[in-house]
């Protein structure tokens, strides 16, 4: 490994946190904005889709593999080429003139984000120490928190402004002054660093896990909007000998000694699978959740994305409250709240359906403290399962559960806007009355979904925990059973060398 001596730098780490708030602002400024692009554009709601979880399903299938180009090539070389990419596709879809290019602009933001994203914490584990290091991932996590709060707010203000008569197009272009100066910034600031690991990059397993994703992802998007046409079927029939041929290959690659694009080996540590499985599910919701309650707001009861993206301000600032303050609590309370948390984040979305399926008009009153409530319960229970089910992976593998932990959980969101999406349009599309009604009922369906995705994680919550029970009574009686043999040993040993 090669790095500069550890000087724990604000301007450094500035230039880190703004490059990470650039990432987590793009999905939540987007959502705000997608009714708009629709209507510019002339985008479907399957495409619509796409532009939202296209950027997902490209980090996502990509992350593990920019964190080892950082470690082989650099971690500042990445971070820059990343930050690039994505000043430069943010351009792009700033003057897209067809879906085309728009969608093809938000994957590249994806590709590009998963080689900046993961050089940001590497970088902070290789400069900083101790109090620093800590202090650090606790503002990396804020940052990632504010992210999707300032998201929602600042993209409906922005497209509500109009600019210049840009209608959506300043969310995307918004990132571009901003990361020229970081460009610029970083260039003569970030320290070089590298962590080679000595073994080849696993190109073929990138390719199978990309085709297996696309397969899958794509005809759950459009399988709605094109009749569940012969071709949707073929690519989700093809996907299960493609994900065969992926595990072989993973198989193969570890036996030889090298390193797997994903080691999915590590979902047999049953306490790491569970935690996994949960968040997953949570997740799934998530996605679902932050897709179709911004199209019921504001093609259902014709809010302005400014107030759409407001009336989003409780869940999001509930998530940041909860995902930061829940870790900072005494284990054994955290690990109670965590099943709760899900629970009430399960009440939240139920009541949230209920309302906007009941036919009536409601008020702010009604909705505002649902909203809050099931933001607040998916923070609880998301950050501890994550802290909890990285715990069981020895350490020399931590870097490895993250990544895999992240791919799978932005998978998850993008598997939301497809599954629960296209449930909600195909609703809409086959419904009749009032757009209110219609989009409500729609959103009805999807808000149940999501309490049910919800009380699932909290059954696999509490699986954990029995998981972790067991595991600790195993580690009692072998140390108990140490102590019990010790004397006799003892006494073999000394009555060997009399």
């Amino acid at each position: 490994m090669t790095s500069s001596v550890r000087t724990p730098s604000p301007a450094v780490l500035a230039v880190l946190l703004c490059g990470t708030f650039m990432a987590s602002l793009d999905t939540a400024i987007v959502n705000v904005a997608g009714p708009a692009i629709q209507r510019d554009v002339g985008v479907s709601g399957a495409a619509l889709q796409l532009v939202l979880s296209g950027y997902a399903l490209a980090y996502a299938a990509l992350l593990i593999t920019g964190a080892r180009l950082g470690d082989d090539h650099g971690h500042r070389r990445l971070f820059l080429a990343g930050l690039a990419g994505f000043t430069a596709t943010s351009l792009l879809a700033g003057v897209a003139w067809s879906t085309e290019v728009l969608i093809a602009a938000r994957i590249g933001q994806g590709v590009a984000a998963a080689a900046m994203g993961p050089q940001v914490m590497t970088v902070i584990q290789l400069q900083y120490d101790g109090a620093a290091r800590m202090k650090a991932m606790a503002l990396l996590a804020t940052v990632v928190s504010a992210g999707v709060v300032v998201g929602q707010v600042l993209g409906g203000a922005l497209v509500d402004a109009d600019l210049l008569g840009t209608s959506w197009r300043p969310v995307f272009l918004i990132n571009v002054p901003v990361g020229v100066a970081l460009l610029a910034a970083g260039a003569r600031l970030l320290p070089q660093t590298r962590r080679p690991r000595g073994r080849a990059m696993d190109w073929i397993g990138v390719a199978l896990m990309t085709d297996v994703i696309a397969l899958v992802m794509v005809p759950l998007v459009f399988g709605h909007e094109v009749g569940w046409a012969w071709w949707t079927w073929a690519c989700l029939a093809a996907a299960v000998p493609t994900a065969l041929l992926l595990a072989a290959h993973l198989r193969r690659t570890r036996a030889r000694g090298g390193a797997p694009v994903v080691d999915f080996a590590l979902l047999g540590r049953a306490r790491f699978g569970l935690g996994m499985a949960s968040t997953t599910a949570v997740m799934i919701a998530y996605g679902g959740f932050l897709f179709t309650f911004t199209l019921y707001l504001q093609q259902g009861l014709a809010d302005s994305p400014l107030r759409a993206g407001l009336t989003f301000a409780p869940y999001a600032v509930g998530f940041a409250i909860t995902s930061l303050g829940v870790p900072m609590l005494a284990p054994p309370l955290g690990r109670r709240l965590a099943p709760l948390g899900l629970a009430l984040a399960a009440a939240g979305y139920v009541g949230l359906g209920l309302l906007t399926g009941s036919g009536r008009a409601w008020s702010d009153a009604e909705a505002l403290p649902l909203l809050l409530l099931a933001g607040a319960g998916f923070g609880a229970g998301y950050s501890q399962v994550i802290t909890r089910a990285i715990s069981d992976v020895p350490a020399d593998q931590a870097h490895e559960a993250s990544g895999l932990f992240n791919t799978i959980n932005m998978l998850g969101f993008a598997l939301g806007v497809a599954t629960l999406g296209s449930a909600f349009l195909s609703e809409v599309d086959g419904g009749r009355g009032a757009a209110a009604d219609v989009t409500g009922g729609a959103f009805e369906t999807v808000a149940l979904g999501c309490g049910a995705l919800s009380l699932a994680g909290v059954a696999l919550v509490l699986a954990l925990t029995r998981a972790e029970s067991r595991a600790q009574s195993g580690e009692k009686a072998s140390s108990a059973s140490s102590l019990e043999t010790a004397p006799a040993m003892a006494a073999t040993t000394s009555s060997a060398s009399g």
